[in-house]
């Protein structure tokens, strides 16, 4: 029979064919009636919850325009986030395109889908004429991806318009920047964003946006003044992940939701911030003829020039706010996205120092305890800097359990009121997946950093945006430099990194000062 024939061959007639062939049939016939009841179960499932399998629209439809005109931006710090931002902007370091195509040849499938998303921005119209950091190797690495990079395409760039600038006041001062990317250590993040929202530079300044309280009114009052568009990298919001999650809490599928738990697992030395040794026990680069290290320590109290504290700040109260700044962050704003909470009543931590014993302030153990009282739900945060276990974020219902990673989970419960009909017609299955998105799941495979691994099981590094798979801080800054052109509301701007930046604060002050603090909405502080 040719291929032509073979086409026409229905379903029914290869059912009717396998029927006939004793014990073979059987169980195929069998095992297709059990698929196709599956297949029609879920599709019910799926009307009568009003869900699909559809990407969200990640960017609001007013900023989802063609990029205008071009838009020239400053970096100030390029360190470890720098050149990952410039990444999400479209360009990276030829070495890295390299390295990936080797990978990739290889047969890494985390590279090949790196790659991919890469290639699946679209050009930004932006040009990077100043960096700024005050380690030459990394102002160095700055500038041969800014100048000599690859981009989007492929191609390599011919950028002669950069500068280096030996302080962030001199690259504020320049008429030819009309944005910066703030990428510095956390304690620098406030002071910097007010200089440059005072010189009339759009900012997207990374998380943690401060590290006390005054500060926060402080950045907000400066950026309300002058008007100019300011993003804080919380890149949660445009996560098709985290828009789905909403959807379905917005539909109230998961009932009312009582007690929400979100997690931090790292059980390496660098997802504990002791990051001045390099894979062979050496000290990475850096010492005072390469390194400004009285403009690094700024405003904090002078100390001899230290590598540990160069690499590993994030350990230190006197320049973070610890976990709460570096890995809280992430998760309140995610279920602040989700949840649209504000913020949290009361707030009661607790931890400590119990493995990693270097110098440090941190804790490598960690709870906190969120009250949101008039909204009648808890939210627990715990972290272990010594056990790499996946937890995720679960949101729990009286009707369902949702869990948010790199996707969505949602599992009936067994004595649920909602679905007490539909669980005792065999329609579903308590405690077993009523509803996935992404349905295939996420696909992590060859991930050989733990940070890398432990961003990607939350869905921070990689989405679905009008059928591509993309990165979500390219998402995040695209959003940022699509409002300085169009006007809109960034994802993160000043008002959620108010409340997001507050209950860090919280956090942090409740661990500090070992007590519960609160937060007084009509005074607007936290007491």
């Amino acid at each position: 029979m040719d291929d032509k024939n073979s086409k026409k061959i229905s379903r029914r007639d290869l059912l009717k064919g396998l029927a006939t062939t004793p014990v073979l049939g059987y169980f195929a016939y069998d095992f297709w009636k059990k698929k196709n009841l599956a297949k029609i179960k879920k599709a019910a499932i799926n009307k009568e919850l009003g869900l699909n399998f559809e990407s969200p629209l990640v960017l609001p439809k007013t900023t989802m325009k063609e990029s205008g005109e071009l838009i020239r931006i400053g970096i100030i710090g390029c360190g470890t986030r720098g050149p990952q931002l410039l990444k999400a902007a479209g360009l990276v370091n030829p070495a890295w395109y390299k390295n990936q195509l080797k990978s990739i040849a290889e047969g890494n499938k985390w590279a090949k889908s790196g790659l991919e998303a890469f290639h699946n921005q679209p050009d930004l119209n932006i040009v990077v004429t100043g960096i700024c950091d005050v380690f030459d190797n990394n102002a160095e690495n700055g500038i041969e991806i800014a100048s000599r990079g690859i981009n989007t395409a492929g191609n390599a760039i011919n950028n002669s318009e950069i500068k280096r600038y030996r302080t962030y006041h001199e690259l504020l001062a320049a008429k030819d920047i009309d944005a910066v990317i703030i990428a510095t250590p956390d304690f620098h993040h406030a002071q910097m964003t007010i200089d440059a929202v005072k010189a009339g530079k759009h900012v997207y300044c990374e998380k943690a946006m401060t590290l006390t309280e005054n500060e926060i009114y402080k950045v907000v009052d400066a950026v309300k003044k002058s008007g100019v568009v300011f993003q804080l990298g919380n890149q949660n919001s445009k996560s098709a992940v985290i828009k789905k999650a909403k959807e379905i809490i917005d539909k109230d599928l998961l009932g009312k939701v009582t007690l929400i738990e979100t997690t931090t697992n790292r059980n390496s030395k660098n997802g504990a911030w002791i990051r001045h040794l390099d894979g062979n026990g050496n000290p990475k680069p850096g010492s005072l003829n390469t390194i400004d290290w009285k403009q690094w320590l700024g405003n904090t109290k002078e100390i001899p020039f230290s590598l540990e504290v160069f690499y590993g700040w994030a350990r230190w109260f006197a320049y973070d706010t610890g976990l709460s700044g570096q890995l809280f962050s992430h998760e309140v704003d995610a279920i602040n996205q989700v949840m649209g909470f504000g913020i949290p009543k009361t707030v009661t931590s607790s931890g400590g120092i119990y493995f990693h014993k270097e110098g440090r302030d941190m804790p490598d153990t960690f709870t906190s305890v969120l009250e949101f009282a008039e909204k009648e739900f808890t939210m627990i945060y715990s972290a272990s800097l010594a056990n790499s276990k996946n937890r995720g974020r679960v949101f729990m219902g009286h009707d369902a359990t949702m869990e948010v990673g790199a996707d969505v989970n949602v599992i009936p419960n067994g004595d649920s009121t909602r679905y007490a009909n539909k669980i005792k017609s065999g329609l579903i299955t308590p405690d077993k997946s009523l509803y996935k998105y992404p349905s295939g799941g996420a696909q992590i495979d060859g991930i050989t950093s733990a940070s890398q691994k432990y961003y990607a099981e939350r869905g921070l590094i990689n989405t679905i945006s009008e059928g591509k798979k993309l990165d979500v801080t390219h998402l995040h800054v695209k959003d940022w430099l699509d409002v300085i052109r169009n006007g809109g509301k960034t994802g993160c701007g000043i008002e959620k990194a108010f409340q997001n930046t507050v209950s860090v604060i919280m956090v942090h002050k409740s661990y500090v000062e070992k007590r519960t603090v609160e937060w007084n909405p009509e005074k607007q502080r936290i007491i």
